[in-house]
């Protein structure tokens, strides 16, 4: 009985690991109040729309990523290290929290290595 409780508790721990690996995502960097679509706020170009947005929201608005091929935006933990990024592709590598919707990264990289 022991034996069986170990191994399942191994095989759950075991899940709980995968499901939290790092992985990589690659996106826009933008705002959770605009998200895609810059246009209407009337501030261009779009990297000083996110700033401005993430800025003077008070904490209100984060940085995010925005997924194009998953149409999904989350939002990011680390936000000083976006702010050089607004508006640009990228590569993060982090781990999704899915109930959550946030992303605790790891890294930002330009999209490219750049």
């Amino acid at each position: 009985m022991k034996k069986t409780i170990v191994a399942l508790a191994l095989a759950l721990a075991g899940l709980l690991a995968a499901q939290q690996q790092s992985q990589t995502y690659t996106g826009v960097i933008t705002d959770t109040m605009c998200g895609v679509d810059h246009a209407h706020m009337g501030i261009s170009p779009d990297d000083k729309c996110v700033r401005d947005c993430v800025r003077t929201s008070k904490g209100k608005f984060k940085y995010a990523l925005y997924d194009a091929k998953a149409k999904k935006m989350y939002a990011l933990s680390d936000q000083q290290t976006p702010e050089k990024f607004a508006a640009k592709q990228v590569v993060v590598k982090g781990t999704l929290y899915e109930k959550t919707g946030i992303l605790k990264v790891d890294s930002i990289q330009a999209a490219g290595g750049a």
